[in-house]
């Protein structure tokens, strides 16, 4: 049985959207059906406003824009990540400032936000791991204190939520992704959320080369101006047209993906060897990625190796940022962070989509049950 780390959810309604927007023969690029899919978001997360992008990445690059950031400006960010939250400052030639991360939910600790914070600290951005918050609240607080912006990196949580209040919602900001790995997904693409009119106005010009204009750009003579630098950051109409169609069953999707982790935290939870990560209390984890936690580095890529043997996927989310050749060259390399290395050489996430069945599961959960007994006796 051949097992990947992901598959994506789709259904007839999904195809038709798209087929929808291709037959028409006009506007793929530039359709109702973006401003559609923003008011869509931006309802289901309870904020006044959504712009879209062409990836998270570039909403998180954006927001650097919008907040003008530069190199007088440090941005406290976790290194356990995935690279474009520790990237972001750099694009405006601001400076990351790495924090370790807890061990409870492997977000950002906020004690160590305030050890690293300077008369220099502009904003923080903080990750929601996998699906689950992150101690938002109390993140939320040290910034309040210090004037800080806060930025959510809620790439891998859209629907999740800590005591019923839904993640996107504390920060100045946060941004979600709709990669193909991701809750929903789009194929790539990603969004901004916020209650700021104002910085959601200056995102409007940085996603789309700084223009304004009284109608649709593409669509006749409209009065145009060009009021800042911009780029091109736009999602297409097929996207967000797919967006909606996707957008409509997420709830069915991240219900089918619960009961997916839900299945795998009763299975392993007595395999030796084996930690599994519950889901904390007062949190609503969604569940983008299912990690376990090994004894340690040498046991877990053994780990790996077998499962590749067994044709079944499995990958490391994330290896340290500070660590990759892009930060060694800057000197990053240089600094410890020992929550984040630990973590980063025991976790390991294991295959997880919303129609996975328990047949697949079993093999999987059957497979790493052999390895470990192979490894530590039954």
């Amino acid at each position: 049985m051949k097992i990947p780390l992901f598959k994506i959810f789709y259904d007839e309604e999904d195809i038709e959207a798209i087929t929808n927007i291709i037959k028409r023969e006009s506007f793929w690029s530039s359709g109702k059906e973006i401003e559609e899919f923003e008011r869509l978001i931006a309802e289901y997360i309870g904020v006044k406003y959504c712009i879209t992008f062409n990836s998270g990445g570039s909403a998180l690059f954006a927001l650097m824009k919008a907040y003008e950031l530069n190199e007088n400006d440090e941005v406290i960010v976790p290194s356990f990540t995935f690279i474009a939250t520790a990237l972001a400052p750099l694009y405006v030639n601001a400076k990351p400032i790495f924090a370790d991360i807890e061990k409870e939910s492997f977000g950002l600790d906020p004690e160590d936000i305030v050890k690293k914070i300077t008369k220099n600290t502009k904003a923080v951005i903080t990750v929601h791991y996998g699906g689950t918050s992150c101690k938002i609240e109390e993140i939320k607080e040290i910034c309040e204190k210090y004037n800080l912006v806060l930025i959510e990196d809620a790439a891998e949580a859209f629907g999740a939520k800590v005591n019923n209040k839904m993640i996107g919602t504390f920060g100045n900001a946060a941004i979600f992704s709709f990669c193909q790995n991701k809750i929903f997904s789009t194929g790539e693409g990603g969004c901004v959320v916020t209650n700021d009119r104002k910085l959601y106005e200056k995102l409007k010009l940085v996603r789309s080369y700084g223009r304004t204009s009284l109608g649709n750009y593409f669509e006749k003579e409209t009065d145009v101006d060009y009021v800042d630098i911009g780029y091109n950051l736009r999602i297409s109409t097929i996207q967000a047209a797919l967006g909606i169609s996707q957008l409509k069953k997420v709830d069915k999707l991240i219900n089918m993906r619960r009961k997916v982790a839900h299945y795998y935290n009763e299975k392993l939870k007595d395999i030796k060897g084996v930690k599994v990560l519950r889901e904390k209390e007062n949190c609503f984890n969604v569940y983008q990625l299912y990690s376990i936690l090994v004894e340690n580095k040498k046991t877990r890529d053994k780990l790996m190796r077998y499962l590749e043997k067994k044709q079944i996927a499995s990958k490391v989310y994330f290896h340290p940022c500070h660590k990759y050749s892009v930060f060694k060259k800057l000197g990053y390399d240089k600094i410890h962070l020992p929550v984040t290395e630990e973590i980063s050489s025991k976790i390991l996430s294991l295959p997880i989509y919303p129609h996975m069945t328990k047949k697949e599961q079993d093999y999987v959960i059957n497979a790493i049950k052999e390895f470990m007994e192979g490894e530590y006796g039954r």
